[in-house]
């Protein structure tokens, strides 16, 4: 089986969950951009980890046979900084033209302020005078944020921008913003953790109750408690459920081709050699 994962933030992992994802099934991969666990000072700083993830992160994937590619974007996390996040994005421009970026994103709400309402605006903009491709975090759900109004204000912010919704991911989807997503015609990201966010069991549920079409499923690893593999535990929980091996295959596989096609950069190369380790020159 062939797997390709939407949204996955190789920057925070390791070369053993290269190895792992490659064992899983694992063929390509798309990073979004994200907050690294502190908060940047400097634009120069985002403009060198634009430059990490598309340059040296396919370099080192594909040496474990994963064709790997990005999507450039302020996360919304760091929004808030608004005078800095202007200057990010003042010279985004080369970072979004790079051949192996496939989307603005991932941008969206945080906190659910004007700050970041400001920045997703700009950035929202930009992505349409550039016609590309746009991934939106929705927001977690805290004690004072809550997804599903974040979704609702993303969605209004949108509609004012009038936008073709199939070249949106809307992503973080739980039972409570499905309908909010079906009913505007976005995608629908899924996203699988082995504590948090979406079980396996979750996801099958969802999709029981609201269909595959249009629908991504990705395991969003990063720094903290998360798996680069879940995708493969979401294809047995399926199979496990009486999904189609068609079913499973276009969850893991065509579903993100459809997607990320629309680019009109993303051609991944799936027979990339694993190159083991000891064959590395010193």
């Amino acid at each position: 089986m062939t797997i390709i994962d939407p949204h996955v933030h190789m920057y925070s992992r390791t070369t053993d969950d290269y190895f792992r994802m490659h064992e899983a099934g694992l063929r390509a991969v798309v990073e979004p951009s994200f907050w690294l666990g502190s908060n940047r000072r400097y634009a120069g700083t985002f403009w060198d980890y634009f430059q990490h993830i598309l340059e040296f992160e396919p370099t080192r994937a594909a040496k474990f046979g994963i064709d790997h590619y990005s999507c450039i974007a302020m996360n919304p996390k760091e929004a808030i900084f608004v005078e800095l996040a202007r200057e990010v994005i003042g010279g985004i421009g080369p970072y979004l033209d790079h051949p192996r970026c496939l989307a603005v994103g991932e941008i969206g709400y945080n906190l659910i302020n004007k700050e970041e309402e400001e920045i997703l605006q700009r950035q929202l903009e930009l992505a349409k005078k550039k016609n590309m491709l746009i991934l939106i975090h929705s927001p977690h759900d805290t004690p004072t944020v809550s997804k599903k109004k974040g979704v609702e204000r993303t969605i209004a912010v949108l509609k004012e921008l009038n936008y073709d919704t199939r070249r949106i991911i809307m992503d973080h989807n739980t039972e409570e913003t499905m309908q909010l997503t079906r009913d505007g015609g976005f995608w629908a990201g899924l996203t699988v953790y082995p504590y948090s966010k979406l079980s396996p069991e979750r996801v099958v549920g969802i999709q029981k109750k609201w269909g595959i079409e249009m629908m991504l499923v990705n395991s969003s690893a990063d720094w903290g408690a998360s798996d680069p593999c879940m995708l493969a535990r979401v294809a047995e929980t399926m199979k496990a459920n009486g999904f189609t091996a068609d079913q499973i295959e276009k969850i893991v596989f065509q579903n993100p081709v459809a997607f990320y096609k629309q680019s009109g950069r993303f051609n991944p190369k799936l027979d990339l050699p694993f190159i083991h380790p000891s064959t590395y020159q010193r």
